[in-house]
């Protein structure tokens, strides 16, 4: 796990690094940015990358959390306590009876006071006999001065048997920690294939700028054309415009086109992590033909797509993460066993008599733990946790059709773009062909204006629809490979 993340950081460094310098030195129109440099500096920059980032960060400290469990835990509690009265075992001063060794009965007797008279023992007004010696004990002597106590206590605690929970914890934390790499690389795909679409906008603008400023070179050499013919008396006012108006509204769209194209490499540069206002070139703007892509096969392999999908590898973890919870429900009705060692100690201390000083005493047991009767909680705790395995796992099937269906449409629509843009280069070149007609017919006089101005809208179509295709096929593949589990960004 840890190479497979020291892996990717240094995949997206080598794939920033021959932009990251010119990002901080702030970019120039002459640099030219590729589509992977686009694709590492979102992954990079991007917000939600560095939130999924921390959630990784979080799983793996909770799976180290989880962990500590099968260690002893040693704690410390200390405290301090004022008393407002004494402690005293006596309310007054005792008068205990005395024991003297009697030579007769070889044994220590108790001596009364007896009657002078008779030698019978007396009585006292209680009906108890009248000791003839006794001790004193002062109440003093059994008061304790308890005012300020100190006490505390070091605890050492081993869990032996805690009915599975810590075992399912720990696999539990496991899971969560490949949940969130999983994610990671899921919005990592999601943020690849927002790059390739505004990417490819990008492009597509460009293209149609171009596309645009051809155009209205083209009106505006008609309508020089259209003048030379007016001044020789072949053409009419009317003619010319007819010309100026198509002129005008060609430099309207011209003019969208180029405000669309400064909007778009902002909303570029946004998603890169860069400032707005970043101007820069893109490596595929002056690209003629479109690039190989990735063959449409006919049936794919649906095991090797789920198993690459990181958004089902999230719901196959959860399917998991919900099983070691029926254990974690399953351990409350479980009996629990730990060892537990401490070390007491107060100030004042009756461990040798009483004294004001700190001792304390040593302590080993074992505490055991079997729940008897909870009116069905647990058990009911333990049934709601299987329901929700079996949600999830049936929210994992219903994930698996949903992309047996994303498949076929994206494989469908691939080539379908593929097709399209196969008729569109066929238009194209019929629409050139058409326009080269009538821009000579118009020269030698069998065409008219208005035949040259639909040759000219019918190329000017024609070419539009060309770009829509050629970047259709790039934003097909790439939607293709999202939905297959091939988009890596991390190996660009």
């Amino acid at each position: 796990m840890f190479l497979r993340r020291l892996t990717t950081y240094v995949s997206v460094l080598m794939a920033l690094s021959a932009v990251g310098q010119t990002a901080d030195a702030g970019f120039s129109p002459q640099d030219v940015v590729t589509l992977d440099s686009c694709r590492a500096m979102a992954v990079a920059n991007n917000k939600k990358m560095l939130i999924q980032s921390e959630q990784v960060k979080k799983a793996r400290y909770q799976k180290d959390e989880a962990f500590a469990a099968y260690l002893p835990s040693i704690d410390f509690a200390g405290g301090y306590m004022y008393n407002s009265k004494e402690l005293s075992i006596f309310d007054s001063d005792q008068l205990l009876p005395v024991k003297n060794f009697d030579l007769t009965t070889q044994s220590y007797q108790f001596s009364v006071v007896k009657n002078p008279l008779t030698g019978e023992p007396i009585k006292g007004p209680d009906g108890q006999y009248i000791p003839e010696q006794v001790a004193l004990i002062p109440k003093e002597a059994m008061t304790y001065d308890i005012h300020n106590v100190f006490f505390g206590a070091l605890t050492l605690t081993q869990p032996i048997y805690m009915g599975g929970k810590i075992v399912a914890m720990n696999k539990i934390t496991k899971y969560a920690e490949e949940l969130a790499g999983a994610m990671k690389n899921n919005a990592a795909q999601d943020i690849i294939y927002a790059v390739d679409g505004a990417y490819w906008l990008v492009v597509s603008l460009k293209a149609k700028e171009e596309l645009a400023v051809s155009y209205v070179n083209l009106l505006d050499t008609l309508r020089n054309n259209v003048q030379a013919m007016i001044n020789a008396g072949v053409a009419t006012r009317s003619d010319q415009l007819t010309v100026e108006v198509k002129l005008n509204s060609a430099q309207v769209d011209l003019t969208k086109v180029q405000n669309g194209l400064v909007l778009s490499r902002m909303a570029l540069a946004q998603v890169c992590g860069l400032p707005v206002n970043t101007v820069f070139t893109l490596a595929d703007e002056d690209a003629a033909d479109i690039a190989a892509t990735t063959p449409v096969a006919k049936s794919y392999d649906m095991n090797e797509v789920y198993s690459r999908r990181q958004d089902l590898r999230a719901l196959e973890l959860g399917v998991k993460i919900y099983g070691q919870k029926e254990k974690v429900a399953m351990s409350s009705m479980l009996p629990n066993l730990a060892l537990v060692g401490a070390y007491s100690f107060s100030n004042p201390n009756m461990y040798d008599g009483f004294k004001k000083k700190f001792s304390g005493a040593f302590s080993v047991g074992a505490m055991l733990t079997v729940p008897l009767w909870h009116w069905g909680g647990n058990y009911n705790k333990y049934r709601a946790a299987k329901s929700e395995t079996v949600i999830a796992r049936l929210e994992l099937e219903d994930a698996r059709e949903m992309v047996n269906l994303q498949v076929s449409q994206a494989a469908f629509k691939t080539q379908e773009a593929v097709k399209t843009y196969t008729m569109t280069e066929t238009n194209l070149s019929k629409a050139d062909e058409n326009l080269r007609q009538a821009t000579i017919g118009f020269r030698e006089g069998v065409m008219t204006v208005d035949n040259v101005m639909e040759a000219q809208t019918a190329w000017l179509k024609a070419n539009s629809e060309n770009i829509d295709a050629r970047i259709d096929v790039y934003l097909c593949d790439v939607y293709l490979s999202k939905v297959l589990g091939t988009l890596n960004p991390y190996n660009n």
